[in-house]
């Protein structure tokens, strides 16, 4: 990040609201290649918790100010808790959930760092509005969102939205800290499998991974190990901002808070994910070209294109749209504008619209049967 980033940085940050503080300083790393020669940094998501305040972010939807949140229900049909006990943890999964009607995909979302799975809510939303047929599935990642971990030994509560998410935030900074690159893809194929099972689909419908940020190699890990077989058509990365539906899941007000004029904490310290910056990203872009499946990157500038991806690019590897007058969160700050382009994306990915020549053997039995017909008929 240049100095001249880093000091527009802090200038967006002393603009956010008192009552909602960020962590203090998060020392964000310079631009690291790997023995690749990719970028550790090229689509980083440390700056996930940034807002823009030249963005209208509490415009309502029709025009007019308020500071009045929006509720899940707005954009969700809705909302599972999949639960799980894993080396001594349970781990309650949150996701919000539209399923898809008959033959229509499924449009799995993964935040960024910090954020939450109502990150991609205003943009689902227009997305169904494109292909009406399509489902959303947009998760809370673990130490995100609504998502709770507690200690094997102590019975999970189920969250109550005015307490209880102060209360599992509380809970979850007791437990030791994973965000791993291969915890986050576990967690994510469990996520899918359990929404399957949780909905007695009798099978995955066709998928479409979209990944912001960190999700953004999240969804590109999976792709690359190949977990979901034939059933994921592609995956779009986002550029690696907020709106009054996701900002509200990102904050919780502390019962007893160390500084009672600031009671409102971030519920993800990010700071305290930095141990694992470098194994998000490091050798993503390399990745990100050699997974199978369609590919979309979607930026906000082209300066986030390492060398590999400008490589990738101009041979033709995937497709690349650029939003100029976007911040971080591209789905947020254009959400009617990236729905159409993964509306478009998933068009031209799309299987059952292919029509496919006859198989040579099929043409030669067909002939065979029609001689054989002729004969008789004689």
């Amino acid at each position: 990040m240049s100095d001249l980033q880093k000091s527009f940085a802090k200038a967006k940050l002393g603009k956010l609201p008192s009552e909602a503080p960020m962590y203090h300083s998060v020392n964000i790393p310079e631009e690291h290649h790997d023995e690749d020669g990719s970028s550790a940094s090229s689509v980083s998501s440390t700056g996930t918790l940034m807002p823009s305040p030249t963005r209208n972010l509490f415009a309502r939807r029709g025009g007019g100010q308020t500071t009045q949140s929006l509720s899940w229900t707005d954009f969700f049909s809705q909302e599972l808790f999949l639960p799980e006990e894993i080396n001594g943890i349970q781990i309650i999964h949150h996701v919000y959930l539209t399923p898809p009607s008959e033959s229509g995909p499924l449009f799995v979302m993964h935040h960024g760092a910090g954020s939450s799975g109502l990150s991609f809510a205003t943009c689902a939303d227009e997305l169904r509005k494109l292909l009406p047929k399509a489902g959303v599935l947009s998760i809370d990642a673990r130490s995100h969102g609504r998502t709770a971990m507690t200690p094997k030994s102590k019975p999970f509560k189920q969250d109550n939205p005015s307490t209880g998410l102060a209360a599992q935030a509380e809970a979850d900074a007791k437990i030791e800290l994973d965000l791993s690159l291969d915890t986050l893809s576990r967690d994510l194929v469990f996520v899918i499998r359990e929404t399957q099972a949780k909905m007695g689909w009798e099978n995955l419908p066709d998928m479409v991974l979209v990944g912001h940020s960190l999700g953004g190699a999240v969804i590109t890990d999976v792709a690359k190990k190949g977990e979901l077989g034939s059933k994921l058509l592609a995956y779009a990365v986002l550029d690696v901002v907020e709106a009054r539906v996701s900002v509200p899941s990102l904050i919780y007000e502390e019962t007893e808070p160390t500084d009672p004029s600031r009671p409102w904490v971030w519920r993800t310290n990010l700071s305290a994910t930095k141990p694992f910056w470098e194994n998000w990203f490091i050798g993503l872009s390399r990745k990100f070209l050699d997974a199978r499946g369609g590919k979309l990157l979607l930026l906000a500038g082209t300066d986030r294109l390492d060398k590999e991806l400008m490589i990738g690019q101009m041979q033709g590897k995937y497709q690349l749209q650029v939003f100029p007058e976007a911040g971080h969160f591209i789905q947020e700050d254009q959400p009617s504008k990236t729905a159409q382009v993964l509306a478009d994306f998933y068009r031209r990915n799309d299987r059952s619209a292919l029509v496919l020549p006859p198989k040579v053997g099929d043409l030669q039995a067909a002939a065979a049967m029609k001689k054989g017909a002729g004969v008789f008929e004689k």
